[in-house]
């Protein structure tokens, strides 16, 4: 389903010439009132009226994470705060949190563009939604949320936990859309089974699942379990929240960005040289649109590629492919580099393994080591001692086979890694401690 059939198919010639003209204003509220970017623009010899085409954006600098903890906690907005009305931020588990604000207006655009995303997913006004995304300083839930009632839609705002209380309420409200974390989807599939809940007795349609990495095999996996067609949606506090992008439930093969609102490039993590379509790099965006907190050429550490070839929806915005990985994430053994979404694409190709798995490096006489958990099944984990044995020597031969790395691999019985209410916590790297 299109619901902003104006935008979303609008001709290429077209939506650029409106992309043009809300970075040109963007560009100058920004350096009109954010002291970063005009001190950022004034050092590199830079004034709003040198942007006169789009590929006059590559000659702003880069805005880090960094720099928004640099400017912590409201140095970074474009308005004064008697015009924000509402401020998220990140966990800042690894240093200061990264705050964001929102205007009235922006909560609209949100809500509209979230709204958009979830008939892309495959909702209608007639659905019940079933958010398990977490609610609070995270832009999940509410963002969801927002979305889903400007639809029309009815919203259960259930957020993260309680989870046997979850599978409840899927019983007895009859919800036809889930929302949440992959990880946490497969969870609810787990305590729905333990207390004798099936998903095929359940009314689910659709899951809209991001917030982290998955893969293929992942989806595989959760369609299989939960019974429903599962598609991805991207987003990230610092651009919007969730609604930056999301697959059509029609074609499942890659998420469309709302260009009239978000304008994406694809660099090299490691020199800043835009890339051209096709090629796998770093995200950046830019966003065209919101009132406090714009960023310009905006680092998300997202490792993917766009793709501007048209979809069988009719929607003619590019697409960005699944994201593998975050280059926070990439993990180096030994000179060989590998995301945790490659190894669960491998893991995920074993028969009669769960999908829960963590990843522990470590250092030993200098030297970086992978050891893997894999859950497998209670009835392979009853096997002999030395059939579990051949398994383990098989995935780390797979591994080193298809990645390069090598890794130690250790079945281990079900339940024993702890399961998440939000995002997964899959690498535990002790070199850092």
């Amino acid at each position: 389903m299109i619901l902003d059939i104006g935008f979303e198919t609008m001709p290429r010639e077209d939506l650029e010439a409106i992309i043009l003209r809300r970075l040109k204003a963007t560009i100058d509220r920004v350096y009109a009132n954010v002291p970063f970017y005009r001190k950022r623009f004034e050092e590199n010899h830079i004034t709003p009226n040198d942007i006169q085409s789009l590929d006059d954006l590559k000659r702003i600098p880069f805005t880090t994470k960094e720099d928004l903890r640099d400017n912590y906690p409201f140095g970074m907005f474009a308005v004064p705060m008697e015009n924000v009305v509402r401020i998220h931020a990140s966990s800042g588990t690894t240093g200061k949190p990264t705050v964001v604000g929102y205007t009235a207006r922006d909560i609209n655009t949100w809500a509209e563009l979230m709204a958009r995303a979830l008939a892309a997913g495959g909702a209608t006004r007639g659905d019940i939604i079933h958010n398990a995304y977490g609610y609070g300083l995270f832009t999940g839930g509410l963002g969801i949320h927002y979305g889903a009632e400007k639809l029309g839609a009815s919203v259960i705002p259930v957020s993260g936990g309680n989870t046997k209380r979850q599978v409840v309420i899927m019983t007895d409200f009859g919800p036809t859309i889930l929302t949440a974390t992959p990880s946490y989807a497969l969870h609810l599939s787990e305590v729905a089974e333990e207390v004798g809940v099936s998903f095929e007795d359940l009314k689910f349609k659709f899951g809209i699942f991001g917030a982290e990495p998955w893969s293929e095999k992942m989806r595989e996996e959760i369609e299989r379990k939960l019974n429903l067609t599962a598609v991805d949606i991207y987003g990230l506090s610092e651009v919007m929240g969730p609604g930056v992008a999301i697959e059509c439930h029609e074609g499942q093969k890659g998420l469309h960005i709302f260009e009239d609102h978000f304008i994406p490039e694809i660099i090299d993590p490691g020199t800043g040289e835009v890339l051209p379509y096709g090629e796998t790099g770093e995200l950046v965006f830019t966003t065209i649109a919101k009132e406090a907190f714009p960023v310009i050429r905006y680092r998300t550490r997202d490792i993917t590629s766009l793709n501007p070839e048209p979809c069988i929806c009719g929607r003619t915005h590019i697409r960005m492919n699944r994201v593998t990985g975050r280059t926070d994430d990439m993990l180096i053994i030994r000179g060989v580099n590998v995301f945790p979404s490659q190894i669960e694409s491998v893991l995920m190709e074993m028969d009669e393994v769960e999908p829960y798995y963590q990843l522990i490096v470590d250092r030993k006489d200098n030297l970086d080591t992978l050891t893997v958990l894999l859950e497998v099944g209670e009835r392979l984990f009853s096997d002999e001692v030395r059939h579990l044995q051949d398994r383990e020597r098989k995935i780390s031969k797979n591994i080193k086979d298809y990645l390069g790395v090598s890794a130690k691999v250790k079945l281990v019985e079900p339940k024993v890694i702890a399961r998440s209410q939000g995002k997964a916590v899959r690498v535990i790297d002790n070199r850092k401690i």
